[in-house]
């Protein structure tokens, strides 16, 4: 029972419905082919045998023109001696047999003149058999009877051969039709079951499975990768979420309860001078918060692609240029070393916006975190075109990031333990790096020996 279940699941298939209908498609062209070459083999051998006999019946009459009678009975009894598969027959008007190699006339010869189908027998060592032939029958003066033909039994046969050679090759196409179509199914639904068994168990917590792909580079093995990148994305959101409540109740619980804090010692103190002070410190402690909000936000409508509704044509290289005018001379003022590289001009398709956003964090990272303890800010800021990419690079001499935790610290509200001591609230590279998949671009964090060298990585227009 269970074996007759699965074949009938089998042929319940698209995938078998799809290869029956192929099927039906090929027998019928097949057939088509195969009966159209049948029927024009079997006119051809019948034209050349009417062709045959039409030269001997001009012979014949030839020969009766100039000898009359005697002469076509000469030559009658001289061909009926040779073994070719010709018929002769030449009687009296009463229908005696004068010569030739057929006992007597057929019926359908006494009608009517002309091209006439008949059948004779055949003394064969198995006894009498029947053979099909194809005459001319003519009457002489003096009401003599004359039919010229040939034995077309082998040409019967040979169609009858190709008639069934037909009738195999159409059964055989369907039964190995048909045993493909389940083999294909069988092999199609065993991969279906194993993308439905992990979609099963995912919804049921494990969010760690991932589709099976066989390497073969097909439709399923597409579908696949294109299901465990949308996967891998999943589990990254819901890392994300994780951390995020994690990191709020650390990051910014503490503001909130200052700002607590803060306003019940305003309230008991009775001195408008310490009122106006908290009122300014609360205002200045809700303006982060509200950056840190906003920098959320933003990350969710990156990650769900809302973001995206601006995009054009935009030269990353004009962008460096402007960010450049305005942190140059902060940087400089400092006593610092900025440095700008770039081309005359890098289009890429992105939000202008949104690329100078990226500018900007990774500049006010680059001045928080990349400057040592008693060390002046050493910036530099580079846009490279290499085949068919475009990099944006901001890079600085400070202590870096550790190589293990340069992918970590793109999540949100991820600070290194030295960084809490600054002002940031961990979503800057987080945004960053939102931005990137964004432009379908990465951003990477590399060693800058010393220092970090962050590059966001986005296509170039037309690649």
């Amino acid at each position: 029972m269970p074996a007759i279940r699965r074949t009938f699941h089998l042929l319940r298939s698209s995938t078998f419905r799809l290869a029956a209908v192929y099927l039906v498609v090929f027998a019928l062209s097949v057939g088509a082919v195969l009966g159209y070459v049948y029927w024009q083999t079997l006119k051809l051998l019948d034209e050349q045998a009417e062709a045959t006999i039409a030269e001997q019946v001009q012979g014949i009459a030839e020969q009766y023109a100039l000898n009359g009678v005697p002469g076509v009975l000469a030559v009658i009894q001289r061909r009926s001696r040779l073994d070719t598969g010709g018929l002769y027959l030449l009687t009296t008007p009463v229908g005696k047999r004068m010569a030739g190699n057929l006992k007597a006339l057929p019926a359908m010869a006494l009608t009517r003149p002309g091209w006439i189908r008949f059948v004779f027998g055949v003394e064969t060592p198995g006894g009498l058999r029947k053979h099909s032939a194809r005459a001319y029958y003519t009457r002489l003066k003096g009401g003599y009877h004359l039919i010229i033909g040939r034995d077309v039994q082998q040409l019967h046969q040979f169609g009858k051969i190709i008639r069934n050679t037909l009738f195999w090759a159409l059964g055989l196409t369907a039964l190995l039709g048909v045993g493909g179509g389940l083999l294909l199914s069988r092999n199609f639904l065993r991969r279906i079951e194993a993308i439905t068994a992990t979609v099963r168990s995912i919804r049921g917590g494990k969010l760690t499975r991932r589709v099976p792909v066989d390497g073969s580079g097909d439709e399923l093995d597409r579908l696949s990768a294109a299901l465990n990148d949308m996967l891998d994305q999943i589990e990254r959101l819901m890392k994300g979420m994780r951390e995020v409540s994690s990191n709020i109740a650390h990051d910014l619980r503490t503001p909130l309860n200052r700002l607590r804090a803060q306003a019940e010692d305003a309230m008991r103190s009775g001195d408008p001078q310490e009122h106006r002070e908290a009122l300014a410190s609360t205002i200045a402690r809700a303006d982060e918060l509200l950056k840190t909000f906003n920098a959320l936000l933003f990350i969710a409508r990156a990650e769900s692609g809302q973001a995206a509704q601006g995009f054009g044509e935009v030269d990353a290289a004009a962008v460096a240029r402007e960010i450049s005018e305005l942190y140059q001379p902060i940087i400089e003022d400092e006593g610092g070393r900025f440095v700008l590289h770039v081309p005359d001009e890098a289009i890429i398709q992105a939000d202008r916006q949104l690329i100078a956003q990226a500018f900007v964090n990774l500049l006010d990272n680059a001045m928080k975190y990349g400057v040592r303890e008693g060390e002046k800010p050493d910036i530099e800021i580079a846009v490279e075109k290499t085949g068919g990419k475009v990099r944006l690079i901001v890079a600085d001499r400070g202590p870096g990031i550790p190589q293990n935790q340069s992918e970590h610290v793109k999540d949100r509200f991820v600070r290194l333990d030295k960084s809490r001591s600054k002002p940031g609230s961990g979503l800057g590279l987080s945004l960053v790096s939102s931005i990137a998949r964004l432009h379908d671009g990465e951003l990477t964090l590399e060693d800058n020996r010393p220092g970090l060298r962050a590059v966001l990585t986005l296509k170039a227009k037309g690649a």
